[in-house]
């Protein structure tokens, strides 16, 4: 049976990383931990599980997570971040693809994330479909700020695989606030670092754009209080990244 390596990433993940090892225990021929100098438990908690445990400064996202299967010893890599496990039946899909030795030269996997106490099934949040599982020499690892992402060799299609990649994201407000606030930063950053510029109308178009979309269009009001919050934060965010760029503009 083909081998498969399970490439985690981690910084100060001491309340996730755990979880995330026994959820892929049954999948992995391997598990490689690839931590950024953590200052909490993570490292001790790594231990007890005897996995791999790799430690290198934080180069950047591409740089970190291209490194993370680079370090894996098996070609074929499921890449994870710690607060992300996946479901019994996305490990059954995993397993049923190792058994006829990975015949695709990906995976892509719909993403479902927590947001304090419930999992959002609507709105931009799902599916929010990943390549996770590749085989590495037919695949690198690119950008849309403020994240990295996998990404197959020019003409290859992955297929996608049955189940959830349960992502353990939120867990209070005031985390996504801060998460928003750094994020936006990032992305206004990023846009500024390529010509472009914010207007006036910007600012009050792309946020009223952002929340329709998320809320209405796709179906964000089904996941109740949450998706409420969802989509007022996403315009605001939108609002935020404009606001920034603007700024950045004018400096």
């Amino acid at each position: 049976m083909t081998k498969l390596s399970v490439s985690i990433l981690t910084f100060n993940e001491e309340r996730n990383i755990g979880r995330c090892i026994e959820s892929v225990q049954g999948i992995a021929d391997e598990i490689v931990v690839l931590d950024s100098f953590s200052t909490d438990r993570t490292r001790e908690i790594c231990a007890h599980y005897g996995v791999r445990f790799v430690e290198q400064a934080f180069l950047g996202a591409i740089e970190q997570r291209d490194l993370s299967m680079r370090v894996a010893t098996f070609d074929h890599v499921l890449c994870l971040d710690a607060d992300e496990t996946p479901s019994a039946e996305l490990a059954a899909s995993i397993l049923a693809e190792k058994a006829k030795g990975f015949p695709s030269p990906g995976y892509t996997m719909n993403r479902l994330s927590l947001l304090c106490d419930t999992w959002i099934h609507h709105g931009t949040w799902y599916p929010d479909r990943k390549l996770r599982l590749v085989k590495r020499d037919l695949a690198t690892v690119g950008v849309i700020n403020p994240h990295e992402r996998l990404q197959l060799a020019e003409g290859l299609r992955p297929v996608n695989l049955q189940g959830d990649l349960l992502h353990y994201s939120i867990l209070t407000i005031d985390e996504y606030v801060a998460k928003g606030n750094k994020y936006s930063t990032i992305a206004a950053r990023a846009m500024f670092d390529v010509g472009k510029r914010a207007g006036v109308w910007n600012l009050l178009w792309n946020p009223l754009l952002a929340f329709l979309k998320t809320y209405v269009f796709r179906l964000g009001f089904l996941d109740g209080f949450h998706g409420y919050v969802i989509a007022r934060q996403s315009a605001y965010q939108t609002f935020l990244k404009y606001a920034k760029l603007r700024q950045l503009g004018r400096s």
